[in-house]
């Protein structure tokens, strides 16, 4: 099942992309896909509803993140062995945890608006997990029963901010529209395996990132166990779990985004994005 949210930014409404494509409206059926909707239950109340008997979103309608009232975004650095290399560091013994606030969403499509003063913004497609069901030291092996669902997201970093002063990697990851998220979210049972998909990112036409999520150091069911040993998860609740090699930051020379260019990326069965780069003084 492909959950979505459309319409202008601040007042996107529920949706699902139903088995041929179309856009079909879930206002009435649920307020937003937000933590309520993503538990259990309530999929399974979304799941019983026949798509034909949903009404269809007829106009061109923007597509927004497709998980609302976000309360956290957890993300994981350096998790593929390729781009820890890529970046000259050893791969890490245990998960590496930041946070990006919730005013860094966007929408799949929406443009990425560069911070003032950025020279040196880059990219990082990566797999997003969104928590269905209240996460508090989870075993590693139940941890997978705690996701609602999957979606691409875009890790858009900002290398000279997160590096600089003390090095407060959350201060380059925070920008307005330097997390795109979507188009959809795709409900777990319909990615058998989060472990066996690939991801790919190209900038202008030209591929950057071309990789694997089995390539990844600490897989989907292990951070959820290793976060939940810090803070509780509640539906919801984001992951954002590594990037494969091929970054603006690990290429000769260093490669980055400037007003003008356009990426695209996407994860197999879990849709694409499409991001104009526009400068601060248009956004």
């Amino acid at each position: 099942m492909k959950l979505v949210r459309y319409g202008p930014a601040g007042a996107e409404r529920p949706g699902l992309i139903d088995p041929d494509g179309v856009l079909r409206s879930l206002e009435g059926r649920v307020r937003d896909i937000h933590g309520p909707a993503l538990r259990e239950d309530a999929l399974d109340r979304i799941r019983s509803i026949r798509p034909g008997s949903l009404p269809a979103v007829k106009e061109e309608a923007r597509l927004g993140a497709p998980v609302g009232g976000v309360g956290k975004i957890v993300c994981i650095g350096l998790n593929y062995i390729d781009h820890a290399r890529e970046a000259g560091r050893e791969p890490p013994e245990e998960p590496i945890a930041f946070f990006k606030p919730g005013t860094s969403l966007s929408g799949p499509n929406d443009p990425i608006v560069l911070l003032r003063g950025s020279r040196h913004t880059d990219w990082e497609v990566e797999l997003a997990v969104a928590i269905g069901k209240r996460a508090k030291y989870v075993d590693e092996a139940d941890a997978l029963d705690h996701v609602a669902g999957y979606c691409v997201a875009n890790d858009v970093s900002e290398r000279k901010f997160q590096a600089k002063g003390t090095g407060q990697w959350i201060l380059g990851k925070s920008g307005d529209t330097y997390c795109p998220l979507g188009p959809w979210l795709v409900t777990a049972d319909d990615v058998p395996d989060p472990q066996d998909l690939r991801l790919w990112l190209d900038v202008n036409g030209r591929r950057m990132q071309d990789g694997a999520t089995a390539d990844m150091i600490f897989g989907v069911a292990h951070l959820i166990h290793f976060i939940s040993r810090f803070m509780t998860l509640e539906p919801g609740d984001l992951i954002c779990t590594g990037t494969p090699a091929g970054v603006g930051l690990g290429r000769t020379p260093r490669t980055f985004l400037g007003a003008g260019d356009e990426v695209r990326l996407g994860i197999d069965g879990l849709g694409e994005q499409r991001c104009a780069i526009i400068g601060p003084e248009e956004g």
